[in-house]
């Protein structure tokens, strides 16, 4: 083969390549395929596939096939995977302003959480993760955290000095002790034992946790407390995204955008079906909460966590976001 020959077969291969699809590879902890976060990432490459003419797709990874969240999230910093989904807990030590959305009462109702991370909060908010690394795309629903216990919880009173499970995380162990509480931190696949053999009163969750772990079945009262509404998060490799052309990264953001409507979706529906089996074995939907009582038992939470006037600044951007 001569030497213009050899230029040519080169050239010809790099443009065979360059004509492939590019798979961004995604990582995901949960284990259904049909999860709402899984799903919706699957919707999210089938919108930017359409709309780059099928130069993009995703590749969702779940059931931690890749690793915890903790370490999927190193290795999208680097650049050596390309998005991620994540706990927005899991960003708190990096990026700051993720504390926000995070804090306890922080939301009046689920439609309040999704005005202000749909606008100019939402957006402030993921941005600050772009020194670490990452470029927040969405926000995803995760629902409200409520406690359910062998009684109902309607009352600070009727919290004080419950063992209340928490997750492994030095926030809401802080909210459930302003509660009154005993925070108990324990990882997830302990709490069912732990509810049904009495080491623990009570834990808090979402009602498809509820549901999906089985704890209906060791305690039955659901009291809608409604602490916490703190989202999931979809960030991708700064390191990636900023070798895009410009056009592209439009495309992937809009399509991360439109993924968040199908997201909230198919959570509503995982919410209300949960619920119904919940019900149907037994529970008891405990909605006459106290919740003005128990967000003013939050002050020292705020003080400890919300501790910069760029922090006090967003919480107050998002209370007077109604």
């Amino acid at each position: 083969m001569t030497f213009q020959h050899s230029l040519l077969a080169v050239a010809v291969g790099t443009l065979c390549i360059s004509a492939q699809a590019v798979e961004f590879r995604s990582a995901d902890v949960h284990n259904s395929d049909d999860y709402p976060t899984v799903a919706a990432v699957k919707y999210m490459s089938d919108v930017l596939s359409k709309q780059s003419n099928g130069k993009y797709k995703i590749k969702v990874f779940n059931k931690g096939a890749l690793g915890s969240e903790k370490e999927t999230l190193d290795q999208v910093k680097i650049g050596a995977l390309e998005l991620n989904r994540v706990n927005i807990g899991t960003l708190n030590a990096i990026c700051p302003k993720t504390l926000v959305p995070t804090m306890p009462f922080l939301f009046d109702s689920i439609a309040h959480m999704r005005k202000t991370l749909d606008g100019a909060i939402g957006e402030e908010i993921l941005k600050g993760c772009e020194s670490q690394g990452l470029v927040g795309l969405a926000f995803y629903d995760s629902g409200a955290r409520s406690i359910y216990a062998k009684k109902a919880v309607r009352t600070l009173a009727d919290a004080k000095g419950l063992k209340i499970r928490v997750q492994q995380a030095e926030l809401p162990v802080a909210l459930v002790g302003a509660m009154g509480a005993n925070a108990t931190p324990m990882p997830t696949g302990e709490v069912y034992t732990g509810l049904k053999t009495g080491v623990i009163d009570a834990a808090e969750n979402n009602i498809p946790s509820y549901e999906g772990f089985k704890h209906y079945e060791a305690v039955k009262f659901f009291s809608h407390t409604e602490h916490s509404m703190a989202p999931e998060v979809l960030v991708m490799s700064k390191a990636v995204f900023d070798k895009l052309p410009a056009a592209d990264q439009t495309l992937v953001r809009a399509a991360a955008k439109e993924s968040v409507g199908f997201q909230r979706k198919k959570w509503d529906e995982q919410e209300a079906k949960a619920l119904e089996i919940v019900v149907k074995g037994g529970a008891t939907i405990v909605k006459d909460v106290d919740k003005a009582a128990f967000k003013a038992a939050m002050a020292p939470v705020y003080a400890k966590f919300i501790n910069t006037p760029d922090l006090q600044r967003l919480v107050k951007a998002v209370q007077d976001n109604k």
